[in-house]
This record gives C-alpha cells, sequence and structure tokens, in this order.
C-alpha cells in the first residue's frame, strides 16, 4: 500500500522545478529541451580464460587496436572544419591516443596481463589501463590538473578499446533534433569534436572542469555549456525543459515561471549583445582620435567565408592553404587550387586577400605528402625540423604550383598578397621570389596575362630568429605578418598542449612582448606593411597594447573581429602608446598582466 505514494512522490519530486551549479565554460544562455546521451558504461564483467585461449584473446586485443586507431584516425581528418583553437587542442590529443593505441605501454601491458594472469582481452585492458592512470594521479608534480588529463587520456583509451572489444555502441549525435541541450554524465574530447554548433543549444554535464580538453574544445565551438553539475543527469529527463546558462555557470531542469522569465531576459541580453556587435559592422574601424585600424579574418576553410561577411572584416589576412592538401591521396594541381582560391577571393569583392602557401611539418601531417613527396620529420624535435618556406624551397615543385594557381587568381579575380611562412633569413624570401618569377615568365609564355607588378610577397615572422633579423628580412620581403602563436612557443621553449609546462606558455611574456616590438618597428621603419595574425590578435583586452606597440592591421578568428572593433572605437592611441611603454618597461609577465587588465580607456595610465 505504501508503494503508491512513493510513485507519486517521487513523480511529483521529478515535476519541481530543480537548479544545479557547475563550471561555466562556454558563454551565453540556452533554453531548450533535454537530450540525454548518456552513454552506456564501457564496461565488461571480468573474465578469466583458460591457457589454450591466450592466442585468440592476443588476436582480439590487435583487431580492436586496428579499429580504434581507425576511429581515430577519422576524427583526425575532420578537425579541417572546426574552428582553429579546435584542431590546435584536438590535434596533439588525437596524437596521443594514435601513440598509445601504438606499441605503448598501455598495449603491451594488456598482452603480458593476457599472457601471464589469463585474463580476457577487455579485463586485461581495463586492469593496465586503471593502474597506469593510477601511478600518473600520484605522481609528484603541483600540476595536479594536468595529471588528471594524462590520467583521463589513458582511461579513455581503455575505454575506447573495451568498447571495441565488446561491441558495445558508441555515443551518437546524428538524431539530436535541432536547439537541444545536449545532457550527459561526461563528454570527451573526441564527443566534443562531433557536435554541431548549428543544431545543438547547450551542453551541461556531470563531470568535468574549466581546464580539461573537453572544455577548450566547447568554447572554441562556441556553444553555451556548463561542466560538473553533481546529479544533473539523475534528475533529468528526456524532453525536459532546460534554462542554460554558460555565463553564470547555471542549469535549470523543469523552469518555474519565474525562472522561465529571468532565464528569457538573459536570453534576449545576450541577443542584444550580439545584435549590439552585428551593428558595428558597417562602422569603421577607427580610434576615439581618428586613427583607422584594419580588422580582417584568418580562413580555415571556404565554408567560414558567410562569418567573413557577418562579421564585417575587411579582407583576409590569413588564409591557410592546408585545407585542400588533407583528407585526400594525391596532390592538388594547378587548376584545382586555381578554383577554391578563386572561390575565395571573389567572395570579398575587392577586399585583399593574403594567401599563405603550404605550411606542412611539425605537428601537421598530411597523407598526400609523407608518402613519399616530403616525408614527415620524425625527429625528436618535429617543430625544428623540415617545415614551412624550408620543405617548400627543398621540394619547389609544389610551391610552383601554388605560385602559378594564386598569380592567375591575383590577374583574374581580385588582389591577393602571397606570405610565406616560417621565414628565418632573408635568403628564403629572395629564393622563392625567384621561384615565382620563374613561374610568372611561364604563365604569360602559356598565354595568361600577368600584371608587370606581381602580388606582394610577405614573410611570417614566426622564430626569434626571425624577429631579430627583421630589419634584414625587410629588405627582402614587400610585408610582415606576425604570427605570435609559434612566435610564443619558440621563444619560451613551450608546447601549450603539453600539460606538463602549459602554465609556462604567455603571450604576454616580455621576451615574446619585445620581439613583436623589434619586429613592428623594423617594418615601421622601411614603410612596411605589418600585421598580428595569432591568437593574440583576437583578445580584445590586449588590443590597446597592441595598437600602443605600432600596430594598424590585425588578423583573427571572423568571430572576434566585433568585439575588437568596440574596443578600437573606444581608445585613444595617446592612451595606448603610453600603456606600451610601461608594458615595456616592465620585467615581470604577471606585472604586464597587471597593467593590460587595468587599462581604462580615457583615464591616464
Amino acid at each position: 500500500m505504501k508503494t503508491e505514494p512513493t510513485r507519486r512522490t517521487s513523480a511529483a519530486k521529478r515535476a519541481q522545478e530543480a537548479v544545479f551549479r557547475g563550471i561555466p565554460i562556454g558563454a551565453g544562455v540556452a533554453i531548450g529541451t533535454v537530450f540525454d546521451t548518456t552513454e552506456a558504461p564501457a564496461e565488461a564483467p571480468r573474465r578469466n580464460i583458460s591457457p589454450p585461449e591466450v592466442e585468440a584473446e592476443r588476436q582480439s586485443l590487435a583487431r580492436a587496436v586496428a579499429i580504434s586507431r581507425k576511429q581515430v584516425g577519422k576524427l583526425r581528418n575532420r578537425l579541417s572544419i572546426l574552428p582553429e583553437e579546435a584542431q590546435e587542442e584536438l590535434a596533439p590529443l588525437l596524437d596521443a591516443y594514435l601513440m598509445m593505441l601504438a606499441d605503448s605501454r598501455l598495449l603491451r601491458g594488456a598482452r603480458k596481463r593476457i599472457e601471464t594472469e589469463l585474463l580476457a582481452a577487455e579485463t586485461a585492458v581495463h586492469d593496465e589501463a586503471e593502474a597506469i592512470a593510477a601511478i600518473i594521479l600520484t605522481a609528484k608534480d603541483d600540476d595536479k590538473a594536468g595529471l588528471r588529463r594524462r590520467a583521463s587520456e589513458v582511461r579513455e583509451i581503455g575505454r575506447r578499446l573495451t568498447r571495441n572489444l565488446t561491441q558495445n555502441p558508441f555515443r551518437s549525435f546524428k538524431d539530436v533534433p535541432e536547439g537541444a541541450i545536449l545532457l550527459a554524465d561526461e563528454l570527451t574530447p573526441a564527443d566534443a569534436a562531433l557536435l554541431d554548433p548549428s543544431r545543438i543549444a547547450g551542453v551541461a554535464t556531470e563531470e568535468g572542469g574549466a581546464d580539461g580538453h573537453t572544455a577548450i574544445m566547447l568554447r572554441a565551438l562556441g556553444i553555451p555549456s556548463v561542466l560538473g553539475c553533481h546529479g544533473l543527469t539523475e534528475a533529468a529527463q528526456p524532453g525536459d525543459h532546460v534554462v542554460l546558462d554558460g555565463t553564470a555557470g547555471t542549469v535549470v531542469l523543469r523552469p518555474g515561471p519565474e525562472a522561465l522569465v529571468v532565464g528569457k531576459a538573459a536570453l534576449a541580453a545576450f541577443a542584444r549583445e550580439r545584435v549590439k556587435l552585428g551593428k558595428l559592422r558597417r562602422l569603421p574601424s577607427e580610434t576615439t582620435d581618428g586613427e583607422l585600424v584594419e580588422l580582417q579574418a584568418n580562413l580555415e576553410i571556404p565554408a567560414e567565408l558567410p562569418l567573413i561577411a557577418q562579421a564585417g572584416a575587411q579582407g583576409i589576412g590569413l588564409l591557410r592553404t592546408e585545407f585542400l592538401f588533407m583528407n585526400r591521396e594525391d596532390l592538388p594541381d594547378e587548376d584545382a587550387q586555381y578554383v577554391s582560391y578563386a572561390q575565395v577571393v571573389a567572395a570579398m569583392a575587392g577586399d585583399s586577400v593574403t594567401i599563405r602557401v603550404l605550411d606542412w611539418g611539425g605537428e601537421k601531417d598530411i597523407q598526400a605528402l609523407a608518402d613519399g613527396v616530403a616525408p614527415l620529420h620524425t625527429g625528436p624535435n618535429p617543430a625544428l625540423g623540415l617545415r614551412g618556406i624550408r620543405m617548400l624551397l627543398k621540394r619547389p615543385e609544389l610551391l610552383e604550383v601554388q605560385f602559378a594557381a594564386i598569380l592567375r587568381v591575383g590577374a583574374e579575380v581580385g588582389p591577393v598578397r602571397i606570405l610565406l611562412p616560417m621565414v628565418t633569413v632573408p635568403d628564403e624570401v629572395a629564393q622563392a621570389r625567384e621561384i615565382m618569377e620563374r613561374v610568372a615568365r611561364r604563365l604569360r609564355r602559356r598565354g595568361v596575362t600577368l600584371p608587370e607588378k606581381l602580388p606582394p610577397l610577405g614573410a611570417m615572422i614566426e622564430t626569434p630568429g626571425a624577429a631579430l633579423a627583421a630589419d634584414a628580412i625587410a629588405l627582402e620581403a614587400d610585408f610582415f605578418a606576425i604570427g605570435t602563436n609559434d612566435l610564443a612557443m619558440y621563444t619560451l621553449a613551450v608546447d601549450r598542449a603539453e600539460v606538463e609546462v602549459a602554465h609556462l606558455y604567455d603571450p604576454l611574456h616580455p621576451a615574446v612582448l619585445r620581439l613583436v616590438q623589434f619586429a613592428t618597428e623594423a617594418a615601421l621603419r622601411l614603410r612596411l606593411p605589418v600585421s598580428l595574425c595569432g591568437e593574440m590578435a583576437g583578445n580584445a583586452r590586449l588590443t590597446p597594447l597592441l595598437l600602443g606597440l605600432g600596430l594598424r592591421t590585425l588578423s583573427m578568428n571572423a568571430s572576434a573581429i566585433p568585439r575588437v572593433k568596440q574596443v578600437v572605437r573606444g581608445l585613444d592611441i595617446g592612451d595606448c602608446a603610453r600603456l606600451a611603454r610601461r608594458v615595456m618597461e616592465q620585467v615581470e609577465p604577471r606585472r604586464i598582466a597587471e597593467l593590460v587588465e587595468g587599462f581604462v580607456p580615457g583615464a591616464r595610465n
């Protein structure tokens, strides 16, 4: 008799409003219905085997490894359609997954457990992954967040292998209705890479933190998100109404009238802010004292062109051409490249497009090149190997095809500039110019009409050597583009994807800023156009400092342009110059950050 009231009470409780607080990850507000993406646990009953079954279990493990490598490889190939920040976060992680699926400690240990402990493959994988994770977590290291990430990476590969061994289905996002809010116990970075921001209104999970790979992926995708909401999935039912505030870090299940009103007001405020920024599109990017600042967009793939148009970019400051070479078994010929470049240049309707020639090497892996054309550098320091302009000068036929396509587009479609990656000495620019002029002569013999003056040929300044030799490189180059991502990495000897040293990656380190200043001033002395196209360009809080250092052209992800323009329109160049002088007197990154954060436009900082 007591059963029925208990059921009614439970049902009534589930119908009540429930508020959960978590970690704010992705800014924005979403109102929608729950789509439960909780994944069945990747667990299997512990199972022992007999000696005659050892070889069969070894073979099962080998098949699961092959399937897992193929799955991770497909995710790796999908990177080109993700935002740059998501690519930079996920690519090293997937590479780490692939390494663990090679002859790693995890697999060696699992095989040994099969042979010596007579464990089934899935049990052996689970035990070995847990053992390795436990060792990582007990290591003596102040970077506890980094240790947790490394342990979770090992466990994630263990779960993937277990699913493939037991034929347990993976989470699927194919049937997610438009406008849904995803709820899950946990979302892996690989799961996040499969999300479609145009369909998914928001994401909330029980597990996760602000410093994890998944959090960075969700921010890069621009999805309002809250992680670490304990008890959320147990309380939620598919179809429940939800108000998610990724800025405040709250999730309201089954919101009552008051919570719904508050949520709608927050959603409207967020929308108004976006509209306000959108209205800036047609306004000039001009400081209060009349100084024009050119805001351009970085372009990863042509599909981003509508975003660039909406943002009001004044041209494309960096068109990365790697997308043409990825996910294919052969190299794109001149005509194929011409079509792709022409599409982008035509869409910009007369605004200049800076096309960076192929930047391959280091962490990038293009199969069509690796297969005999330009084998990937496999030494202990790939970032210091044959990459960028070094590789192109060693394989000039690649550069010749790109130059031919770009020169034709510049002559027939619209204005272009050509950018050389990873330049370190003036002679690299000189050699590239000789190749470009040779290609131009060949095109003219083919009957292609080219202007007498060829497109400007620029150099990326992204190593300390290039920055310190900027005076000499400026004598050979027609313009500079300062790439602060690599510049900071090479200057500080820090790979920000490496968890043990990522906290040392700081673009506000005085050494990085001095190199930016040196390169900028070298260009300005020779009246050479100079832009900055690293992540610093899209960080609105750094805009006053960059303008104070003398930069007047910034190239960034399209989504960052409205906010940077809003900041520009409230600045006075004199104030910016004073801020830069104070910053450049400092020797501690912490003090520099304080000055930048404390800058108030119009105040005598």
